[in-house]
């Protein structure tokens, strides 16, 4: 008799309350089933010659012996053979006389450096072909000593 008091609502609430307690209960079963079937090699992963993760083992006669000798760790030494000569030409492509500033096109490497107007001997205009060096400014390479060639 203590439930004749419940008006339609609270019923509603409670039937919606046992019904997602009993979707949650199947759940968590069918959770525990699925721990069951999963086994430690489906969790195994293979990386391949390549260096891509695989599902399969690697094949043991595409196996490489490599010498512990031919393996580099640090970075490479630069050569003397591979440094430029410090005089550079380049061309400039674009000098604003206001601002002060433009940019030279090295001939040999053809990487864009900038260049200042108070690292200018001389006078200097776009299309001009230069000879200059090249110092590690604040934000990248600057060129300095810049000459008009002739």
């Amino acid at each position: 008799m203590g439930r004749s008091q419940e008006t339609f609502n609270k019923k509603e609430v409670r039937t919606k309350k046992e019904k997602k307690r009993k979707e949650k209960e199947k759940k968590r079963l069918s959770r525990k089933e699925n721990e069951k079937k999963g086994s430690l090699d489906d969790m195994i992963a293979y990386v391949d010659e390549n260096g891509m993760i695989t599902s399969t083992p690697p094949d043991p006669s595409k196996k490489k012996d490599i010498k512990t000798e031919d393996i580099e760790i640090s970075i490479p030494k630069n050569d003397s053979t591979q440094e430029l000569d410090p005089v550079r030409k380049g061309i400039v492509t674009f000098f604003n006389e206001s601002k002060g500033f433009g940019f030279i096109k090295d001939s040999e490497t053809q990487e864009r450096i900038f260049v200042h107007v108070n690292n200018v001997l001389g006078e200097i205009k776009e299309d001009n072909v230069v000879s200059f060096e090249v110092t590690m400014g604040q934000k990248g390479p600057t060129a300095t000593q810049v000459k008009l060639l002739k």
